[in-house]
């Protein structure tokens, strides 16, 4: 599985949310609106994928649905925020 296009809009921490990730699978298919969860040991992140509430049930949009697929997922996105923090902690030391 091939993960490109990887974006993440940072927003104001709530709740462990940090940020939402955007990313193409395979050249072929976009993934949006995935939740960017600190985990509570605070060193690594988890995904959360886009539900709907209809009544008393839960629809699922997207999901990985086998364990490595969602680890080469999270794997992918926690290397771009990574990324992202570094370079910003860069930048504001030029500041």
């Amino acid at each position: 599985m091939k993960i490109s296009e990887i974006n993440i809009d940072l927003v104001k921490p709530k709740d462990g949310l940090i940020g939402f990730a955007s990313l193409v699978i395979d050249e072929s298919i976009y993934l949006g609106s995935i939740g960017v969860m600190k985990r509570l040991d605070a060193e690594s992140y988890r995904l959360v994928f886009p539900t709907k509430k209809i009544g008393n049930r839960n629809f699922n949009f997207f999901f990985p649905i086998n364990n490595e697929a969602g680890r080469l997922l999270e794997s992918a996105v926690s290397e771009k925020l990574i990324e992202i923090i570094n370079s910003n902690e860069k930048n504001n030391q030029l500041l």
